[in-house]
């Protein structure tokens, strides 16, 4: 299947390159799974990791939905990075700067022999050095989850910058304009109730924080 992945609208903040759509898949933290099952049209809120040339999902074996995804249905995959408010002297004219992507085809299941790396590749996308500090998945585990990929084939990516643009008649009228960045940060580590006396913070989860910390002030 072929699709025009040129917008209808504004197409001059689409790219073609693709290091900018590597880093809007990098850089958020949820996306958006669409497919059209039997029951009705359905989009999946799913955590995800980019492994190179694919896109990886994870789920329960047990779930339909999954199965149906699995079976090579067409799927639509979106994400988006949202960075700043942009705040005109019109209501017309407020709008957002964003990064978002699109991407088509079909899933396809990974056998056991690649599930495991894979499950690797996506814990530390989120945590860095994680799978050095945990237990390895047991084969009950592996068996009860599903991993899927997505290649990078066939996508859209769309960035909105700048200022807002105001009519010379709004800015001569008088009015405030500009941009209220948006910033997404990690607290401060909570223990979980359970945990013994004496066990410090991993040093994933450390590295997590801080990291975030050491380039605050750019």
């Amino acid at each position: 299947m072929t699709r025009n992945l040129t917008p209808s609208r504004m197409a001059d903040r689409m790219s073609d390159n693709r290091s900018v759509l590597d880093a809007v898949l990098d850089e958020a933290l949820v996306g958006y799974l669409g497919i059209s099952l039997d029951e009705g049209p359905l989009v999946l809120p799913v955590s995800y990791a980019r492994d190179g040339d694919r896109v990886l999902f994870h789920g329960s074996t047990g779930s339909h939905r999954m199965r149906a995804i699995s079976s090579g249905a067409q799927v639509c995959f979106t994400v988006s990075v949202m960075e700043a408010l942009k705040i005109s002297r019109t209501g017309e004219g407020t709008g957002m700067r964003y990064r978002s992507a699109v991407l088509f085809g079909a899933c396809s299941r990974l056998d056991d022999a690649e599930k495991e790396r894979a499950l690797d590749v996506y814990l530390d996308r989120y945590l860095p050095g994680r799978t050095a500090e945990v237990r390895r998945s047991t084969k009950k585990e592996l068996a009860a989850t599903m991993v899927l990929t997505l290649p990078i084939e066939e996508w859209s990516v769309k960035t909105a910058d700048g200022f807002p643009s105001d009519e010379p008649e709004d800015i001569a009228a008088g009015g405030w304009a500009g941009v209220v960045p948006l910033r997404t940060v990690w607290e401060a580590p909570i223990p979980n109730p359970d945990l013994g006396l004496g066990i410090d913070v991993p040093a994933s989860v450390l590295q997590l924080t801080q990291a975030q910390a050491s380039g605050s002030g750019s």
